[in-house]
């Protein structure tokens, strides 16, 4: 299982992070989730080097500079938000399988990046209605911030044919088996069963 890379991204509400952390579940001696770098402040009792790596702005430009990125994405002015190469090394250092939990655009730059060491993940909700219920369900967010997160969610479900696997999360436990399925094949030969991907 050496140097290899699991990709996992999904549009906000399709189940994207229960998911990952029932993969973790199944492989903790073997994997480890890569804590991605900064430059916004902490929040509440988040530490350095468990929720992200925190950066000045000034400091992220200067590594960007340097090319210590795997990727980077400058979300809004001022912040960022990337992955850096010590992370990936210091992992796969410890010989597991690096897990990303990213968002639509940082999982088709880090497949780009890493290509056949790594199996990208595109986990979308059965339909935008359900997504929108699940949303509202989850009472976090505003009407408006729904509306929101839905109309992004039909951008981001464009860049679905860039993953190696579409996984249409209707029933958490089939989705469950069906990655488990997924994961576990590209563990044990490496190799992308592709008549199963889209």
């Amino acid at each position: 299982m050496d140097n290899k890379v699991l990709i996992f991204s999904a549009p906000s509400g399709s189940g994207k992070s229960t998911i990952v952390n029932h993969i973790l579940g199944l492989y903790p001696d073997t994997m480890e989730f890569s804590v991605s770098a900064t430059s916004r402040p902490p929040r509440g009792e988040e530490k350095d080097g468990k929720e992200y790596y925190f950066l000045t702005a000034e400091k992220f430009r200067e590594m960007i500079g340097e090319g210590k990125f795997v990727e980077y994405e400058e979300v809004y002015e001022g912040r960022f938000y990337g992955t850096l190469k010590s992370e990936c090394e210091r992992i796969w250092g410890a010989g597991h399988v690096i897990i990303f939990d990213v968002d639509v655009k940082g999982g088709v730059s880090l497949k780009n990046y890493f290509g056949d060491a790594a199996l990208s993940i595109f986990i979308k909700a059965p339909s935008v209605e359900v997504l929108r219920e699940r949303l509202v369900k989850r009472g976090t967010d505003s009407p408006e911030a729904i509306e929101e997160r839905v109309a992004k969610a039909e951008q981001e479900l464009a860049y679905a044919p860039k993953f190696d696997y579409l996984l249409v999360n209707d029933d958490l436990s089939t989705a469950f088996a069906e990655s488990e399925k997924v994961v576990e094949d590209f563990l044990d030969d490496g190799r992308l069963n592709y008549s199963t991907f889209i």
